[in-house]
């Protein structure tokens, strides 16, 4: 029996030094990278200088026309995230802010993405390698209810999120594939003829009172002395519930409502989602207003 608990304990000390072995090694990896996406790229840079940061989900990576910024003399990138939510944009700020970045203005797309206050796993694990190494991180993640998890049992999160930042995805970062995220400095255009989605229903869709990232976010710009200027973008003239741009109005009355800007279907690749050809509508709009009109 003894030589049989003996075993056990081996084995079980040798999956823990192994799992401790593993967590060195693919941290030492993510933490080395600095081009597969928007969140090595901020996290391993040094301060960097912005007349526009674009933040958001895929509404604003695939709607904010970075070119056209840039035409007009405003340096710009898109750190807009596809899937992500504003909890993963606030932490994306705040690495920014630690890391000395100059930014004159940050436009966040703050429609839909008001409606949670939640982490978005996809995009939110990519920050998840830097948890012992990053204090702004470990403070972005302390409140989750799998923060002891996740902090404290070596290798944990990179099984929980495999998919995300497991072997496959580290293998890739290790031989540094390239990848198109950070092209035509962060903005993807999404095609004019192809179709998806063009019959959403957001009617149950309710803005949340007070969402926390979003006043995060606008308080991190006040700090800095950041203008902050958060929009409404737009979504297809087949969308039932459009209400509810109306209802963020009331919570959130100092965001613009560009819903409107872009209505016909030729100008959405789905309903959520302009095209490039509506983007730049749209974004010539938001220049207009908010920067010539200065």
């Amino acid at each position: 029996m003894k030589k049989f608990l003996l075993f056990i304990l081996k084995i079980v000390i040798l999956i823990l030094l192994l799992a401790v072995v593993l967590d060195f090694g693919y941290t030492i990896i993510y933490e080395r990278s600095k081009n597969r996406g928007k969140i090595d790229y901020v996290f391993n840079s040094t301060a960097r200088t912005y007349d526009v940061v674009v933040l958001g989900s895929s509404r604003a990576n695939n709607h904010f026309v970075t070119e056209l910024f840039e035409k007009n003399g405003l340096k710009t990138f898109n750190y807009g995230m596809s899937g992500g939510h504003l909890h993963e944009a606030s932490l994306l700020l705040k690495l920014m802010i630690e890391r000395k970045y100059k930014i004159k203005n940050v436009i966040l797309e703050a429609d839909l993405n008001l409606a949670n206050d939640k982490r978005a796993d996809g995009i939110a694990a990519k920050f998840l390698p830097y948890l012992h190494s990053s204090q702004i991180v470990k403070n972005h993640f302390k409140n989750e209810k799998d923060f002891v998890e996740l902090y404290y049992i070596p290798f944990y999160r990179y099984l929980k999120f495999e998919t995300r930042i497991g072997f496959r995805d580290m293998v890739k970062t290790l031989v540094q594939e390239p990848t198109n995220i950070l092209a035509n400095n962060g903005y993807f255009a999404l095609g004019n003829k192809t179709k998806g989605n063009m019959k959403n229903n957001i009617a149950k869709l309710n803005p949340l009172p007070n969402n926390k990232y979003y006043e995060e976010i606008k308080a991190v710009c006040k700090a800095n002395n950041i203008n902050f200027i958060a929009v409404m973008t737009p979504m297809c003239e087949n969308v039932i519930g459009m209400d509810y741009f109306e209802k963020v109005n009331k919570s959130y009355p100092e965001i613009h409502n560009y819903e409107n800007v872009v209505i016909e279907n030729k100008y959405f690749s789905s309903c959520g989602h302009m095209n490039d050809a509506g983007a730049r509508i749209f974004t010539n709009a938001i220049i207009q207003d908010f920067f010539k009109s200065k």
